[in-house]
C-alpha cells in the first residue's frame, strides 16, 4: 500500500466512524420522540417552534434541512394534535407564522428533559479526560471547516 491508499483507507474509517456515531445518536433521539408520541421530524419541528415563536415554514425547512413536504405534513400533524397553532403574518398575509400551544410547550420541555442522546453522551464523556474531549472538538471543528470548502 502506498501513501494514497493509506489516506483513502483513513478517510473511509473516519467517514464510517461519523456515520456510526450519527446513527446511534439518531436512534436514541428517535426513541425519545417515540416515547412522546412524535416522529423525529415532529419533535425537531416542535422544539424549533418552541425556541423561535412565530417562525415560518420556510425558516423551519432551512433551519432543520428538511424538505418542504416533510415539514408541511409534520406541521399538519402537530396542529391536529393541538401542539402548535398557525397564524397569518401581520406583515405579509401570504406568510404563516407558527407557535406552540401550552400542550406543545409542555411536550417540548419533556423532550428536552428526556433527551436520551444527551444523557447518554454526558455519561460517555464522563469516562473521557477533558483534554481528550477538547482535542476531539478541535479536530471536529477543523474537519468541518475544511469540508465546508466543498459545499
Amino acid at each position: 500500500m502506498d501513501y494514497r491508499d493509506d489516506r483513502v483507507k483513513q478517510a473511509e474509517d473516519v467517514v464510517q466512524s461519523f456515520i456510526n456515531i450519527s446513527r446511534t445518536i439518531t436512534k436514541l433521539t428517535q426513541q425519545n420522540a417515540a416515547s412522546l408520541g412524535l416522529t423525529l421530524a415532529q419533535m425537531g419541528i416542535l422544539n424549533t417552534i418552541s425556541s423561535f415563536p412565530g417562525i415560518t415554514l420556510k425558516e423551519i425547512t432551512a433551519r432543520l434541512c428538511l424538505s418542504k413536504s416533510t415539514v408541511s405534513v409534520s406541521i399538519d400533524d402537530l396542529v391536529n394534535k393541538g401542539l402548535i397553532e398557525r397564524t397569518t403574518s401581520e406583515e405579509d398575509r401570504r406568510e404563516i407564522n407558527l407557535k406552540v400551544t401550552s400542550s406543545g410547550k409542555e411536550l417540548s420541555r419533556k423532550s428536552c428533559d428526556n433527551a436520551i442522546s444527551y444523557k447518554a453522551m454526558v455519561s460517555v464523556l464522563e469516562k473521557i479526560p477533558q483534554t481528550d474531549i477538547q482535542f476531539l472538538l478541535g479536530i471536529h471543528k477543523q474537519i468541518l471547516t475544511h469540508l465546508d470548502t466543498f459545499c
